[in-house]
């Protein structure tokens, strides 16, 4: 989805989970995010006495992003070349974690959400993986059109990215996030994984239950033909690395 700030949020010394949030004037909704993340990370500390690490990469804002991130607690860190590739790699690279997650700035997360992923990959063989997600639009014919795509995505084993995990050592031999494209880039590093897992008989994990709850704001506010044909695959496939076709992601995000 979209991009934004680095915020690390340390919860002890030691940190076993990096949460890596990229940002990109969300300030009117990444409070709601950054806050159910604090909650999965305290659950998550008290049960397993799992450190975690809360990173808010602000991705080139003009609105308040990184202030309202600075005044929930984080430290916020700017990426200032745009491109959500860009910010998820960049500080990858000097997250603290042995475990990566990476989620959208839009996203709720359920307080459990940790909990599950930490479970996944106490299993060695996991690699990482990704987590199932519940749309909620507005729209009965866009609640139509996301549960035939979410059908699709299981008959393909496509996994999209509102929030996705790997250990840091699968994350560095795919070598991260296609930074050349502007959408699908956490298609590619799912199956990028899945390669992986399969070179070395090993496995991703994708976390069915609980779901993260993504914005439904591009499926909600633009007319009904530009959402069919900004997801359609051809046209995906066709334009995804022409940064001004998708403008409403990076110049003037839906609100």
């Amino acid at each position: 989805m979209g991009q934004r700030a680095i915020v690390a949020v340390r919860i002890q010394a030691r940190t076993d989970i990096s949460v890596i949030i990229p940002a990109f004037n969300e300030a009117s909704y990444f409070p709601g995010t950054l806050e159910s993340i604090q909650r999965a990370s305290e659950h998550l500390r008290s049960r397993a006495n799992v450190a975690v690490e809360v990173i808010v990469v602000d991705n080139n804002s003009t609105d308040e992003t990184a202030t309202v991130a600075e005044d929930m607690g984080a430290t916020v860190v700017r990426e200032p070349v745009q491109g959500i590739g860009r910010a998820r790699n960049r500080w990858a690279s000097v997250a603290q974690g042995d475990v990566l997650v990476f989620v959208d700035a839009d996203v709720y997360v359920p307080t459990t959400l940790l909990d599950a992923i930490h479970e996944a990959v106490s299993d060695p063989a996991c690699l990482g993986g990704g987590v199932d997600v519940e749309y909620q639009p507005q729209r009965w014919v866009m609640r139509l059109y996301l549960r035939c795509w979410q059908q699709l995505a299981r008959l393909t084993s496509m996994v999209q990215g509102p929030t996705q995990f790997c250990r840091r050592s699968a994350f560095e031999r795919v070598g991260g996030y296609d930074e050349s494209v502007w959408i699908g880039e956490d298609v590619d590093f799912f199956w990028s994984l899945k390669k992986l897992a399969k070179r070395t008989h090993q496995r991703v994990s994708v976390v069915r239950s609980p779901r993260v709850l993504p914005s439904t704001r591009r499926f909600d506010k633009p007319p009904v033909w530009r959402v069919l044909l900004h997801t359609n695959p051809l046209f995906i496939m066709l334009f995804r690395r022409r940064k001004a076709v998708w403008a409403d992601w990076y110049e003037r995000p839906v609100r």
